[in-house]
């Protein structure tokens, strides 16, 4: 496993550990861990991070300037990491201090933008 692709990997268990404080919270599943709306949720999210344009130099959803999640689903997403986010530091503190840590990279080149040559 690459040093990139464990990135990836950690933004996906950052989310699915901030969702499930969430719902835990929330809604207090019958199973113990997640209701049905916060399992699917978590596979959007994990499927927008798999498709992300950027690849492996993926930065936070929240600086990123291409909007992939739908209006809804992104408010829902932005509901939940105001909640879970705080409460991470308590609950899973090396995720979260990992993720500010990833907050403070700068930007990369958005992909698939090629410099055009005047031609003179």
């Amino acid at each position: 496993m690459s040093a990139e692709s464990g990135r990836l990997q950690r933004e996906n268990k950052t989310v699915g550990k901030m969702i499930a404080l969430y719902c835990q919270h929330h809604h207090k599943p019958e199973n113990g861990y997640l209701c049905s709306d916060c399992i699917e949720l978590k596979a959007f999210c994990e499927r927008r991070v798999e498709r992300c344009v950027y690849g492996a130099n993926k930065p936070v959803c929240s600086k990123c300037p291409i909007h992939c999640y739908k209006p809804a689903k992104r408010e829902q997403v932005r509901q939940v990491m105001r909640w879970a986010g705080p409460r991470m530091l308590l609950h899973h503190p090396i995720l979260a201090i990992r993720h500010l840590w990833e907050e403070r990279r700068p930007l990369p080149p958005r992909p698939g933008k090629k410099f055009r040559k005047d031609s003179a």
